[in-house]
């Protein structure tokens, strides 16, 4: 049977670029104007938020109107030569860059070279023409974008927290083979960590677009609670990152056999807890880290007895120890969730 999923490859913004582009270029057809500008705003135009569209569209329109100033300037001084694409470019660039109209320098650069195979004479009209169309591009993807198929980022995010848990939980695994067999961090280790940290800023990008979205759409008390609680995961998700992280940059150090096999063991704990969606640790789990508490007690009087730093091995036993902390907060939220029941729930916008 042939697998329907390979063929959707329609994504929301795809679908409503489409749109965009066919009501700009019938309104503009029905008042029988060019419409090839306010095409090429529309496409660029739509953006993952309303917000953001609304926001860059008072950015673009000062900026198409530089960029179709120029194209009428040089247009008329030098006719239409190479040169003078290059200058149009150029110059609709700079004035850009330095008015700070960074979102809209795409939109206004290619405004004006468009603009130079089109316009031959009455340039102040041609200008003013120019510059409706592409109002009529910016006004139209802000409202596509506003009004149809609104973005919905949580199930995005909770789908992409749960892929984080289980980049973790190889990255500590990983980790906790080399301390124990006193190796170095491996090249391919600090690789897989570097990539925790990026996943982790894409995923709070997601959740800042999720914000911004409800101040153009209504979310259930549910979906808000929802999103609410996978932003929690992600805050403790980050200083999960943090502490692996200090274990990442541990010097390797020899431990008696005894304490080595506690130690491999904890990692190799925490690979499971990091694996279960709910987070939940095992009896054997437990009794770890209470052997782990001990020792790092023990350690801590005796270092402070003799007035030294913190050995390597206290160290290590103290980022543990925080890590299954944070472990033990992601399973408080996950049986937060199941109270409100909101672990399979699907989140939508309210009526």
């Amino acid at each position: 049977m042939i697998n329907i999923k390979k063929f959707n490859f329609l994504g929301g913004r795809i679908i409503k670029t489409g749109i965009a582009v066919f009501l700009t270029a019938l309104i503009c057809q029905s008042i029988g104007w060019p419409y090839m500008l306010a095409v090429i705003t529309a496409i660029v135009t739509i953006e993952p938020t309303a917000a953001d569209s609304i926001k860059k569209a008072f950015i673009r329109f000062p900026a198409s109107a530089i960029g179709a100033a120029f194209a009428m300037l040089y247009t008329f001084l030098l006719g239409v030569t190479p040169l003078t694409y290059m200058l149009v470019a150029v110059s609709t660039i700079i004035s850009c860059s330095k008015l700070r109209l960074h979102a809209g320098t795409l939109v206004a650069t290619l405004t004006g070279v468009a603009m130079l195979t089109i316009v031959h004479d009455h340039y102040f009209i041609s200008f003013l023409i120019r510059l409706a169309t592409t109002s009529i591009g910016l006004l139209t993807s802000s409202l596509v974008n506003i009004i149809v198929l609104p973005p919905n980022y949580t199930p995005i995010i909770t789908r992409k927290i749960q892929n984080l848990s289980k980049q973790m939980s190889s990255v500590l695994q990983q980790r906790g083979s080399e301390l124990s067999q006193v190796h170095a961090c491996h090249k391919q280790t600090k690789l897989q960590f570097q990539q925790l940290s990026a996943e982790i800023e894409k995923i709070e990008t997601l959740c800042e677009y999720q914000r911004k979205e409800w101040k153009f759409h209504h979310f259930t008390r549910t979906a808000m609670r929802k999103f609410h609680y996978e932003y929690k995961k992600l805050s403790l998700m980050r200083q999960l990152v943090y502490y692996i992280g200090n274990l990442i940059y541990l010097p390797a150090h020899q431990l008696q056999s005894a304490r080595h096999q506690v130690i491999w063991d904890t990692f190799t704990s925490f690979h499971n807890v990091l694996q279960n969606e709910q987070y939940k640790s095992s009896f054997q789990h437990q009794t770890l880290i209470l052997t782990l508490k001990q020792r790092f007690w023990a350690h801590k009087q005796e270092e402070n007895r003799v007035d030294q730093p913190f050995s390597t091995e206290t160290t290590m036993l103290y980022e543990l120890l925080a890590i299954h902390h944070l472990l033990e907060e992601l399973h408080r939220i996950h049986l937060l969730k199941e109270r409100y029941n909101l672990n399979n729930s699907p989140v939508s916008l309210s009526s």
